[in-house]
């Protein structure tokens, strides 16, 4: 099934209008407790399962800081991919303050970790393209390798945790706008299929 079929991409809060935030990628690897995370099971809404699992805190502390709690709250259908707290501290002490101390990128980021939409890993697997997020870029979700399921690059290690209001995908590394498109370029991996951003734009579920 195409990706561009399903998604919405009208956003659901309002972004202030500031500059993409550019993460540089580490070389360091992807902090092993990322990939051995507990199991996350639903507990409610979006937000009450993220905070039953406790691992979580600096997603949670970010959407707190940047007014998205009540969206994720609220809203029904989303699909969020959750960073736990070891993929937000692979990004480095540093670049993490810096973060999360500029709330205007802190919110585009963070916006940029959900679809409007409902996408749980059946719609993702055997397909590759790009879906309209609420910050109203671009993620490149990638099911086309036997296995794995990815966002912007960044490895799913769980799926399909069903909250009241949504599906959680928690995944090992915190999404970056471009990433997946850079990653693939780096290894020459072929696009089959891929849906062109124009077809996904304006798009209704």
């Amino acid at each position: 099934m195409h990706l561009n079929r399903l998604l919405a991409a009208a956003a659901v809060v309002a972004i202030m209008g500031a500059p993409h935030l550019a993460i540089a990628q580490e070389a360091a690897p992807p902090a092993p407790a990322a990939a051995a995370a507990a199991q996350v099971a639903p507990a409610g809404d979006l937000v009450e399962t993220l905070k039953a699992s406790g691992q979580f805190t600096t997603f949670l502390r970010g959407i707190d800081s940047t007014n998205l709690t009540s969206v994720l709250k609220t809203y029904k259908n989303l699909t969020l991919f959750a960073p736990t707290d070891a993929a937000f501290q692979s990004m480095g002490e540093a670049q993490l303050s810096k973060l999360m101390n500029d709330k205007a990128a802190l919110q585009k980021l963070l916006t940029h970790h959900i679809i409007n939409a409902p996408v749980d890993s059946s719609k993702i697997k055997g397909a590759r393209g790009p879906v309209p997020s609420v910050a109203q870029d671009q993620i490149l979700l990638d099911g086309s390798e036997e296995g794995a399921l990815k966002a912007d690059g960044a490895t799913i290690v769980q799926a399909d945790v069903r909250a009241t209001n949504g599906i959680v995908h928690v995944v090992d590394k915190v999404l970056v706008a471009g990433a997946g498109e850079a990653q693939a370029a780096v290894g020459g991996e072929a696009q089959p299929g891929s849906p062109p951003a124009s077809e996904t734009s304006g798009t209704n579920p």
